[in-house]
């Protein structure tokens, strides 16, 4: 994520997406605060009208911050309107639920507020970052360092390595797995939760000396793959770099694409662990 930072942006287009991004909060606020109060609300069944309740719904103190903050700073998320609704609209379906982010940014508030009373976590490879994004926010984000062990230019050898190995078929927890891909050292938190919800923003991969995200990509269709039951939502930003391309497509099967948005590749991953599906893609 961090990578996609600018110093700099045309005034009107960050106004813009400033208005964008508070709507948003807005309106998950509002389906948010109704769902609470009735378990059966549906946004398709908003009544026009409403009598006067003699309850007072306040804003959760965590969500109004998190849109305080973004209205009042500069900061534009990093992704564009289109692929964060892209998210959302999965994520107002899901939530509260288990999130899982590879990258750590300016939009993190934003992606914990939209998963409120879930748990939200976020993999970062830089600590100085980490110190930096949680010192600016105003709520706490729980966010873990990670070193990668991979650069860039691996991409085409790890590729063929695992569309060749047998033991990159299996599926497994990835603490067990012998597919050089698998991440076994990932902070236990990762291995331990059943993961609703997965976003690959990172690491860093724009250049051949920085990681690539070769291993995450791998590694996130495993956890969806072995989760107990039920789907995972798993979101690759950059899909249009090789990487993240060819990785995507080859690990998380195209099979499985649901959506794509710019630069947003959305799957759907089943559970393997009935047995069922045989196949690591269909």
């Amino acid at each position: 994520m961090k990578e996609h930072q600018t110093t700099s942006k045309n005034k009107h287009t960050m106004i813009i997406n400033k208005l964008i991004l508070s709507c948003m909060f807005f309106i998950f606020l509002l389906y948010l605060i109704l769902r609470t109060n009735s378990p059966s609300f549906n946004l398709k069944n908003l009544p026009i009208h409403s009598s006067t309740s003699s309850t007072c719904n306040k804003i959760p103190p965590s969500l109004a911050e998190a849109l305080f903050h973004y209205a009042a700073t500069n900061i534009t998320p990093q992704q564009k309107h289109d692929e964060i609704s892209m998210t959302f609209r999965v994520l107002e379906k899901k939530s509260p639920c288990n999130f899982l982010i590879f990258g750590l940014g300016f939009d993190s508030l934003m992606w914990s507020s939209f998963n409120h009373n879930g748990r939200t976590i976020f993999i970062e490879e830089d600590k100085d970052w980490i110190e930096k994004i949680t010192k600016e926010v105003p709520t706490k984000i729980e966010a873990y360092h990670y070193t990668y062990e991979t650069k860039l230019d691996q991409a085409t050898e790890l590729l063929n390595i695992g569309r060749r190995e047998d033991s990159c078929k299996i599926v497994g927890d990835p603490r067990n797995s012998k597919c050089p891909l698998a991440l076994k050292n990932l902070p236990k938190q990762v291995y331990e939760i059943e993961w609703d919800v997965i976003m690959v923003d990172a690491p860093t991969g724009s250049s051949f000396d920085q990681p690539g995200r070769m291993n995450v990509i791998y590694t996130a269709g495993l956890l969806a793959r072995n989760k107990e039951n039920g789907e995972t939502d798993v979101f690759v930003h950059d899909c249009k770099r090789y990487a993240e391309d060819k990785f995507s497509r080859s690990f998380l099967c195209e099979e499985y694409i649901r959506e794509e948005v710019r630069y947003l590749r959305h799957f759907t991953i089943p559970s393997y662990r009935s047995g069922l599906i045989k196949s690591f893609c269909p």
